[in-house]
């Protein structure tokens, strides 16, 4: 079997074929995993679904041989930089750091996958679909971008996220840090090529909000790419993680997706089931809400944004967001009119190429 990415997508698939006794070899053009990321921190999302998200690596049979770290609380502000505390009794998600140091999950999947006896060829570039079993090569087009800094602090831990279209255009501005370590970021669907603006007014707003100082920062950079996908497929290859489009569409998250897709992919193989039928079966509803949860939200004003934040500090957040990440009624209502929108809304017109220094036109193009 050849995957063709060493994403975690890819790397999950690769992990479980691997042990069901197959031969595996996993190509990356890259010379290492997590190229995308540099140690930063990003949220494994904990609502959506009832099992807990880090449940789902013991049911897999992939061990968690990376640092994970349960988050039950945090500060929201809205765009005149209220602030709102938001508390879950279960985990809203789990911080994990994404790269190629250890401790980081993408270094964690390497070596399972090592170990499970997987070939991962770095330095080989897949220029043509033909010969590949699983296609997992990671985002084709930026729809959403985060780029900040990562950075050491002596401020206490901390959870913050800021709806604030000033400082992260149809997005969020997010700081994250935990035990000395730190991740500031604007996460924007739009206004691309004043990415460096909105990065700067980000560290501004956090440092008069919550005191933040930051030492040794480093700046970093990702994408997303967010589809509708028809079948997932390339001819008879599954085509899994971002490489598919599968993100949500209104927060971003994506982990959860890469993950389960790779997992998909491998049942597939192993079982002989359609792969477009458990990924549609599995994925595509919560796909679906937050294509129509993103149409909601950028069409809410900034009073029923505020509105909506109040609410979700006097109740059990996880519990609130989990209802929303559900398919409904509404969701399935707005569906068809929020997937026409998706399509012109993630076309974002600043981000032409030309003198342009967003993190996709730095490092992703090509």
């Amino acid at each position: 079997m050849i995957i063709a990415g060493a994403g975690i997508a890819g790397l999950t698939c690769a992990i479980i074929l691997a042990r069901a006794g197959r031969q595996v070899i996993v190509r990356e053009w890259h010379n290492s995993v997590g190229h995308r990321f540099h140690g930063d921190f990003q949220g494994l999302e904990n609502w959506s679904r009832s099992e807990d998200a880090i449940d789902w690596f013991a049911q897999t049979g992939i061990e968690r041989n990376f640092s994970t770290h349960a988050v039950h609380e945090g500060v929201a502000f809205d765009a005149q930089a209220t602030a709102y505390p938001i508390r879950s009794a279960r985990p809203l998600y789990y911080l994990v750091r994404r790269g190629s140091e250890p401790g980081c999950l993408d270094h964690g999947l390497l070596q399972q996958a090592l170990m499970a006896g997987v070939d991962v060829r770095f330095g080989d570039r897949v220029t043509d679909a033909g010969g590949q079993d699983v296609l997992a090569i990671g985002p084709r087009r930026a729809d959403v971008i985060a780029a900040g800094y990562v950075f050491e602090t002596d401020c206490p831990d901390g959870n913050y996220i800021a709806l604030n279209n000033s400082l992260a255009p149809g997005g969020y501005a997010y700081l994250l840090i935990r035990q000395g370590r730190g991740t500031l970021a604007s996460c924007m669907f739009s206004g691309f090529k004043q990415q460096a603006e909105y990065v700067a007014r980000t560290a501004a707003f956090f440092a008069e909000a919550t005191g933040l100082d930051m030492r040794n920062a480093r700046p970093f950079g990702g994408f997303g790419n967010i589809r509708v996908a028809r079948t997932a497929m390339q001819g008879k290859r599954p085509v899994i993680g971002e490489q598919a489009g599968f993100q949500d569409a209104l927060a971003g998250f994506g982990m959860g997706y890469a993950l389960r897709s790779g997992q998909l992919a491998a049942q597939s193989i192993l079982t002989g089931a359609t792969y477009r039928t458990l990924w549609r079966r599995d994925l595509r509803p919560m796909l679906r809400t937050g294509i129509s949860n993103r149409c909601l939200y950028e069409l809410a004003n900034e009073r029923l944004r505020r509105w909506a934040l109040n609410r979700l500090s006097r109740t059990d957040a996880g519990r609130k967001l989990g209802s929303l990440y559900r398919p409904s009624l509404l969701t399935q209502l707005v569906y068809p009119v929020a997937r026409w929108r998706l399509g012109k809304a993630l076309n974002d017109p600043s981000c032409d190429h030309e003198n342009c220094t967003c993190v996709w036109c730095q490092h992703g193009l090509g």
